[in-house]
């Protein structure tokens, strides 16, 4: 029998669930669930509140769980199709379906880098190189799959999770700072600047890119329903 999800109620004060999900939204004078591009009963699918670059997603879980290492083998496999949905998203947004997926996955509260403590996916197009970055600072990875994050989430070891090239690894993560894969993702590209969410939410060039990334990936979903 596969082993079921370990889900808890919305948390109060968790910014990923009712009533708080689209607070910062709010905050920011962006929209909140008008922007959810897709939702089925586990995930939803949003823009990044402050994008890192134009098609950066959030795959956020609708019910409370703490990181995908607690998803049953029914909420993983969802996930990845998921993951597959974007993929071709990007395809018809940008002209290629590489993807970079990254997650902080804690096992204690704020563990792994997180600030959120609230199971979700991050989703950039392209390949920028975040794997190599975790490894020349001492956090070599080693395959990663459902059962490998499980393990990692069971024993209280918070984790990193990358996915690029089709190939996912996963790194330890007790101790390393917050947001720290947002950090890797601009040290990969040179892009340089603020990284932490709190720093850029709101401001002008983030907005564009949050609204953009709205206009982007509905015409990609637009295409691709054209296209069956």
């Amino acid at each position: 029998m596969a082993e079921p999800s370990t889900w808890s109620p919305p948390v109060r004060d968790c910014v990923l669930c009712p009533p708080l999900r689209f607070r910062v939204n709010a905050m920011a004078g962006l929209p909140g669930d008008s922007a959810v591009l897709a939702r089925d009963p586990g995930f939803l699918l949003i823009p990044d509140v402050a994008p890192l670059a134009a098609g950066h997603l959030l795959l956020v879980t609708r019910r409370h769980h703490q990181c995908a290492g607690a998803f049953g083998a029914s909420l993983w496999g969802a996930a990845l199709h998921w993951r597959d949905h974007v993929s071709r998203l990007y395809e018809a947004a940008y002209g290629s379906g590489e993807l970079v997926l990254f997650e902080h996955g804690p096992a204690t509260s704020q563990g792994g880098g997180a600030c959120v403590d609230h199971a979700h996916w991050h989703l950039l197009p392209g390949t920028p190189g975040v794997r190599a970055v975790l490894e020349e600072r001492g956090l070599p990875g080693a395959p990663a799959g459902h059962a490998a994050l499980r393990a990692r989430f069971r024993a209280g070891r918070s984790y990193l999770l990358v996915e690029e090239e089709g190939r996912a690894t996963v790194h330890a993560g007790d101790g390393v700072r917050s947001q720290f894969l947002r950090w890797a993702v601009t040290a990969a590209t040179g892009s340089g600047g603020p990284w932490r969410w709190q720093e850029t939410f709101g401001l002008p060039a983030s907005r564009r890119r949050f609204l953009r990334t709205i206009r982007d990936m509905r015409r990609a979903a637009a295409v691709q329903a054209a296209r069956h």
